[in-house]
């Protein structure tokens, strides 16, 4: 049986590595939606995209609409990767297979 991902299990990172990876590849989620999914704070949300950031399992892309500053996050290959890794991990325990069967 695999580990858990000790980045990816944390239950606002798992949220927002679940709603990236639902996405096709290369789509990004603003943070303002990220935000309303996981039901963070800007800064608790902010400081949790760093840590997934500074793992490589997202990129964060800065930029402006006009005048107002956007926010965008994308899940990369790593982070799809280490997500379906972790969600495997997570299968293997509610299939008894992580309980000593």
């Amino acid at each position: 049986m695999s580990a858990p991902d000790e980045i990816v299990h944390q239950s606002t990172r798992l949220k927002i590595m679940s709603a990236l990876n639902a996405l096709p590849r290369r789509e990004m989620l603003e943070f303002v939606r990220l935000k309303a999914i996981t039901g963070a704070t800007d800064g608790n949300l902010g400081s949790h995209l760093t840590t997934l950031e500074k793992t490589g399992y997202v990129t964060v892309v800065k930029d402006f609409v006009g005048k107002r500053p956007r926010t965008r996050v994308r899940i990369t290959t790593p982070g799809r990767r280490a997500f379906q890794t972790h969600v495997a991990y997570l299968r293997d325990i509610l299939e008894g297979e992580g309980a000593g069967a």
